[in-house]
């Protein structure tokens, strides 16, 4: 199941943010969208789950246009979306925040969403009746990935993960989603650590002040001058 964006243009109010931004994620797949702070990376997310409406342009899910569908309705299609602070409700448990992701599944399923969260975090699992508000960052973070994985997404979307963890948590929650990748999720990972996104992900695409400008496999951008001198300070 592939997720297209095609020529989505969007932003707030009068202030245009987006401008004619087309990417793709396979099944399977992990793909990086980098930039700096401003360049539109979780206005193009918002676009993409629903919470924001393009002003033009199309998101489409396999043969599905998604783009008059509800946020609902795209994640009971199949689409993920873990969002930037991680949003969870600090006073539930971690097994309770757990269920709002399977909300909508058939009955019998939460069970198989259980153990496959918690086959990835196995900390999530000793933590379970634990509120979600007492967990370290990088727990809480976890959760926030486990919430969305309860609810088998075909591509997930995933903004700003590493945001406050330590290098070694970034690199441990950034190694798990590409162990969602190869479980046959797509994955579209919008990331600051730009070094560290470019060895996670197979193909990234450079976002700058709302225009695509670059794009390729990580391989190829890692070594590209421009994305060098700009993100990765070398």
């Amino acid at each position: 199941m592939r997720l297209r964006v095609e020529g989505v243009e969007g932003g707030y109010g009068k202030a245009q943010v987006l401008f004619g931004v087309s990417l793709e994620v396979g099944e399977g797949e992990m793909v990086a969208l980098l930039g700096a702070n401003g360049a539109g990376k979780t206005t193009l997310l918002r676009l993409a789950s629903g919470l924001l409406k393009p002003w033009r342009g199309w998101v489409l899910l396999g043969k599905e246009d998604l783009t008059p569908l509800s946020p609902a309705r795209r994640a009971r299609m199949g689409l993920g979306h873990v969002p930037e602070g991680r949003q969870l409700f600090p006073l539930m448990t971690v097994e309770e925040n757990l269920r709002l992701g399977a909300a909508f599944l058939a009955p019998g399923r939460e069970k198989e969403g259980y153990e496959r969260v918690y086959a990835l975090f196995p900390r999530l699992a000793e933590r379970r009746r634990q509120l979600a508000g007492t967990l370290s960052g990088g727990e809480q973070q976890m959760l926030a990935i486990g919430r969305a994985l309860m609810g088998f997404p075909r591509i997930l979307l995933v903004d700003e993960p590493s945001l406050g963890l330590s290098p070694r948590l970034a690199e441990e929650v950034l190694l798990a989603l590409k162990e969602v990748a190869r479980g046959g999720v797509g994955v579209l990972l919008v990331e600051q650590n730009v070094a560290l996104s470019l060895e996670v992900a197979a193909r990234a695409y450079v976002l700058e002040e709302g225009w695509i400008v670059l794009e390729g496999s990580a391989g190829k951008l890692r070594e590209d001058p421009r994305v060098r001198a700009a993100y990765l300070a070398l």
